[in-house]
């Protein structure tokens, strides 16, 4: 079975400094029918403005995952960690028992524009942890965040598995998965047919139920997404 949620029913603020859309209720959006799917939480998509960004803050028993896709994001945590994350890179903060961050644009002439994922771990607390990786993203599926981090994946507190979708114009791709687990697509550039349903950016395919899913770019340009395989 196939739902599919429509990028401009995602809820929108812009607060001048940052225009935001929400997937999953967050924040000042509530919305009972969007709470979470399966263990992923949350999905944000987060334009900042030259200079911006959230200032320290807390968080705890969460997997957040920040995909840079214009810009480079700042990032600095009680841990110690100070780093940089330029687009097409992927960052996992293990939040664990506890732990402070920023975030903000260290541009002084160009946006910021991110997607923050946060997916819910199996087993609460454990120590903060801090991982960033530049993946050579093949077209069809790249695998980056895994459970066990095998083959080079980043390793992730849950039964979960991310991967980066990529296909050229006209490529197809099947996608095998279980009866028994959940999938779901975001869509990033290009259009792209889930099972014959189109997608564009900023929509998503909530798949349950089903063993294959048929994922075919019928567009011009290059269709990239994220595809979670669930619990």
């Amino acid at each position: 079975m196939i739902t599919i949620r429509h990028s401009q029913d995602r809820g929108r603020f812009n607060f001048g400094w940052l225009d935001t859309r929400h997937s999953f209720s967050f924040g000042e959006y509530y919305d009972p029918q969007h709470m979470n799917f399966s263990a992923l939480r949350v999905i944000n998509e987060d334009v900042i403005q030259p200079g911006a960004g959230f200032p320290t803050h807390g968080h705890r028993d969460m997997e957040i995952i920040t995909y840079v896709l214009d810009g480079a994001i700042e990032h600095k945590d009680s841990a110690g960690n100070t780093e940089i994350l330029p687009a097409g890179e992927f960052q996992l903060m293990s939040a664990g028992d506890g732990i402070l961050h920023s975030e903000y644009n260290p541009s002084s002439k160009d946006d910021l524009h991110l997607l923050q994922i946060w997916i819910q771990p199996h087993t609460p607390g454990g120590v903060p942890g801090y991982q960033q990786k530049a993946f050579d993203k093949q077209h069809g599926l790249t695998t980056i965040a895994t459970e066990s981090g095998d083959n080079g994946t980043l390793k992730i507190k849950q039964d979960a598995v991310l991967h980066h979708l990529m296909l050229k114009p006209e490529m197809d791709l099947d996608y095998e998965t279980s009866r028994e687990r959940s999938t779901y697509i975001h869509q990033i550039t290009g259009n792209l047919l889930v099972d014959n349903v189109e997608i564009t950016p900023g929509d998503a395919a909530k798949v349950t139920e089903q063993s294959r899913i048929s994922l075919v770019n019928k567009s011009t340009e290059t269709v990239t997404a994220l595809v979670f395989d669930l619990p």
